[in-house]
């Protein structure tokens, strides 16, 4: 990888670090490298597909070499660039919080088809979900909550760049006390102590591990926060292979209308139904 900290062409560059990449076993190594060279220089992807012959400039290709060599590590690359895109927002993204996945962006339409007046986000993380709503909902009355106060720093750094500080309220803990929502969603850690080692090392080396693990079974995070709702729907995003189980601890604590929807990998990724 000496030679992508270089001054090149930018096909040489992307060349160098894509066999690099793909030598540690980086499931998307020209994306990734297209992204991080993107970054590196300030052209858009489309720009670099289009002069493959392009000089990048001495300054650029240390950039871009530093980045790289992060990439060779597994940190993702949300990670290295700071940031990354959900629904119709961009957020700032580090160690402190998961980095948003497209699957979650399924509790936003469903709060988009409900159309409640207001909404709970339990483990806000970046205040993807909450922001998102925020954004796209604006009738709608927002709180988010975490347990962890770092995530809520990177939440409501989030807000204030996005300018909706003033539509989320984010609180500390979970449920707040006392307080009644139309519609709760959350997408809780719901990785099963077993599943841990399977997983990339993007993941398991990089990503928030209290944001992810759920005990035994990968439901220690939903089973504690089911009780806590009071009236209204609960919506929770779910692992794969959960979502029947996830129905029954629903069921047994009086949710009816109980539904399921799929991700574009037809797994039943959302649980959902309503009490009170």
């Amino acid at each position: 990888m000496a030679g992508a900290a270089t001054a090149g062409s930018v096909r040489e560059a992307l060349g160098a670090s894509i066999d690099a990449l793909s030598a540690v076993g980086v499931e998307t190594p020209s994306l990734d490298a297209e992204v991080l060279l993107a970054e590196a220089t300030g052209w858009d992807r489309a720009a670099l597909a289009a002069g493959p012959e392009r000089e990048v400039s001495p300054a650029a290709a240390r950039i871009f070499g530093e980045m790289v060599r992060r990439r060779l590590r597994r940190e993702p690359v949300a990670y290295i660039v700071g940031r990354k895109g959900f629904r119709h927002i961009e957020l700032e993204v580090d160690r402190r919080v998961l980095i948003p996945r497209p699957e979650t962006e399924l509790l936003v339409e469903l709060a988009l088809e409900l159309r409640p007046r207001t909404i709970l986000d339990v483990g806000t993380g970046s205040g993807a979900i909450a922001l998102a709503i925020a954004d796209e909902l604006p009738e709608c009355e927002v709180t988010a909550t975490d347990s962890s106060e770092a995530a809520l720093e990177v939440a409501r750094a989030n807000a204030q760049r996005l300018g909706l500080a003033e539509r989320v309220r984010f609180l500390g803990g979970t449920v707040p006390e006392g307080e009644e929502f139309a519609l709760t969603v959350a997408n809780l850690p719901y990785v099963a102590a077993a599943e841990w080692p399977s997983l990339q090392p993007e993941v398991t080396e990089w990503e928030p591990r209290e944001a992810l693990l759920a005990g035994p079974d990968g439901l220690d995070a939903i089973r504690a926060l089911v009780p806590q709702v009071g009236t209204g729907t609960l919506a929770l995003e779910v692992g794969a292979g959960q979502s029947g189980a996830v129905v029954g601890l629903l069921r047994d604590a009086g949710f009816v209308d109980l539904q399921t929807r799929c991700d574009l990998a037809e797994i039943e990724r959302i649980v959902w139904g309503s009490r009170g």
